[in-house]
């Protein structure tokens, strides 16, 4: 049976599961930058650490049925959305038994199982997608919503302007996710984007929130209200999600001094890391312990380094399959 989204989050489980999928992400980013720095995995990929709070805050608000379309920094929005470890990892070395056949590696996984429609390492590239799976769902009645990931960059692509228009005259569930965390590749975000952010959705009659990207719960309500409202077809919305990415723009920028200051990275992590003040309100509601979190973390970190040592050891998908999943049959 598909999961349902809990129309609150107010008992021991929803907000454990929150933390354990926060944790994941954070786990699973740790064991991707390794693999990087040791040379085992092809390509680069773009540590979604700092953002936790964001992909959980709203896939946890969300259905199996609900799809999600994500970015070039989408490991974590595909945790969120119910991916497992194994098929992950597998995915960044090019194994088989990735989700994509190892054929997309970090930048393009999907889940179809779980709703999620794919990344996409075309900055805005899966806007039209998100809105055309929007507009299918209510071509046929369906009562799925669809949410778009999308970097603050993003807002500068021609392509969000067109499918915000035709969202808001269709009515189309759907709910336009900018992370903002700051920062365009090495650009400041104040330095790209002209005016406010929210001022651009609003201009097209469509409802904008600013929500802090650090704080899971406040993330969660505010979604959880806007996919109730998207299913009775008062889409579609805007969030803007106030965040932080911890490291480069991708795993080589490493050297980031020029940009942004190794203060301001502290603080982040220091007053602001969302895995850290949600473990601070577990304990002080008396949800868990601290010595029930940190055996939590542990789990985590053991399941992460056994689908790491399964994903080295993995077949490569044979050579015959080179021209295979690339075109529709």
């Amino acid at each position: 049976m598909a999961k349902r989204a809990t129309t609150a989050k107010t008992n021991t489980e929803d907000y454990l599961r929150m933390y354990r999928q926060m944790v994941r992400i954070r786990t699973f980013e740790d064991n991707a930058n390794q693999l990087y720095l040791s040379a085992k995995m092809p390509g680069l990929t773009h540590m979604y650490s700092g953002e936790e709070a964001v992909a959980v805050g709203i896939c946890e608000a969300l259905t199996d049925e609900d799809r999600i379309t994500s970015t070039h920094r989408g490991h974590g929005h595909c945790v969120a959305k119910g991916a497992a470890f194994r098929e992950m990892f597998c995915e960044l070395l090019g194994k088989a038994e990735g989700y994509c056949r190892g054929k997309g590696g970090s930048m393009h996984i999907a889940d179809q199982a779980n709703g999620n429609l794919g990344a996409n390492a075309i900055v805005g590239g899966s806007m039209g997608i998100a809105t055309g799976s929007a507009l299918r769902a209510k071509l046929q009645s369906k009562d799925d919503v669809t949410v778009c990931f999308f970097g603050d960059g993003a807002t500068a692509q021609g392509l969000w302007y067109e499918v915000m228009n035709m969202a808001a005259l269709w009515n189309l569930p759907v709910i336009y996710a900018c992370e903002n965390n700051g920062y365009s590749e090495y650009t400041k975000t104040e330095e790209i984007a002209a005016g406010s952010i929210m001022a651009r959705a609003e201009a097209f009659g469509i409802e904008a929130h600013q929500v802090d990207g650090q704080d899971v719960l406040a993330v969660n309500e505010l979604t959880q209200k806007l996919v109730a409202r998207a299913r009775k077809g008062e889409g579609p919305f805007f969030m803007e999600l106030m965040t932080y990415r911890y490291h480069g723009h991708h795993v080589g920028d490493i050297n980031r001094e020029y940009y942004r200051s190794k203060d301001e990275e502290k603080d982040w992590k220091d007053n602001r890391d969302p895995i850290i003040r949600f473990r601070a309100w577990l304990v002080s509601e008396g949800i868990a312990t601290e010595d029930e979190i940190d055996a939590m973390n542990a789990e985590i970190e053991t399941d992460a380094t056994e689908a790491v040592a399964y994903a080295e050891k993995a077949d490569y998908p044979p050579a015959h399959e080179v021209d295979m999943h690339v075109y529709a049959d």
